[in-house]
């Protein structure tokens, strides 16, 4: 990160703050899944478990936010729950697009993938844990709904890791679209794209890496040659968390069909697909969604660490 002041609107906390400037490994994670994409109180259980996950493996966790007209690298509990508890304040859905807006309104707000990279790219921060990417929609040839996050992943320099993207996607038309965009997507120890709940999407990844130095390794040379911007590392999910693909598939049709019929589009959409699967497994998507995130936290924390130590 530059040794130049964090603009007015940037709060860096000083655990993130000490850990960039001594070169040490930091993980940024996303708010929206705190804000949008699971139920109070297992939402902020879910945020502390992955902060925790990231510490044990010796890196420092920033959770990413906007509160009071600032963004916020690595939110405090109270903080958290600020923008993960039900209240009569609306939490903004942020995606690149809606940051100054936001910000300048001081309106509280969640970020998304692609608003936790532009965050993070701000602060200095390369690599990023996640549950999955959004992708390209079922139905895009017709609705243009193709997530911001695609192009954020192609021009930020950061590791994202994900267990793919939600099945609820057209996953083959989002791999093509990250191949026209040069995004590196990695299977980490798999040849096969995650789906999020699933393990498999039957969709095989163009490259594969089986441990943290190889991924460290593979970043490094991306940066440091000019090459491009973001890396996709796909984790799939513990396989004792992990739903069926076929039960899925059922189930997002089942969900979409819904969504269309009550005219649930754009940013609405992944929030009430989300919940109605959650509805329909008893709650299993639930645990399984949490499941991934603490993997994804835990390899992300390898992953920097192994990064940081390389480059001393």
């Amino acid at each position: 990160m530059s040794k130049h002041a964090p603009p007015s609107y940037l709060t860096i906390a000083e655990e993130v703050r000490v850990a960039l400037a001594d070169g040490r490994p930091v993980v940024a994670l996303e708010s929206t899944v705190i804000a949008h994409g699971l139920p109070y109180p297992t939402n902020i259980e879910a945020a502390q478990a992955m902060e925790d996950a990231i510490r044990s493996e010796g890196a420092v966790p920033a959770t990413i936010g906007l509160l009071d007209g600032r963004i916020i690298a690595g939110l405090t509990l109270t903080q958290l729950e600020r923008l993960g508890k039900p209240g009569e304040i609306s939490i903004a859905k942020v995606s690149r697009r809606d940051l100054a807006v936001v910000l300048a309104q001081r309106r509280p707000g969640a970020t998304t993938v692609a608003g936790t990279l532009a965050c993070a790219q701000l602060v200095g921060i390369h690599f990023f844990a996640t549950g999955g990417i959004g992708g390209v929609h079922r139905g895009a040839e017709r609705t243009m709904d193709i997530s911001a996050d695609l192009p954020e992943l192609a021009h930020t320099q950061a590791v994202t890791v994900c267990a793919g993207a939600k099945s609820i996607l057209d996953l083959g038309l989002t791999l093509e679209y990250l191949e026209t965009q040069s995004v590196p997507v990695i299977g980490f120890q798999t040849d096969d794209f995650p789906a999020f709940y699933s393990r498999s999407s039957g969709y095989p990844v163009p490259h594969c890496a089986e441990s943290a130095g190889e991924v460290a390794a593979i970043a490094r040379l991306q940066w440091q040659g000019h090459l491009g911007g973001g890396i996709l590392v796909a984790c799939p999910i513990p396989e004792e968390a992990a739903i069926e693909s076929a039960e899925m598939e059922a189930l997002t049709d089942e969900a979409l069909a819904e969504a269309q019929a009550r005219h649930i589009t754009g940013q609405a959409v992944t929030p009430f697909l989300l919940s109605h699967i959650a509805r329909a497994t008893e709650g299993r998507s639930v645990a399984a969604n949490l499941a991934l995130l603490v993997n994804n936290a835990t390899w992300a924390a390898r992953f920097a660490r192994a990064y940081a130590e390389d480059n001393r």
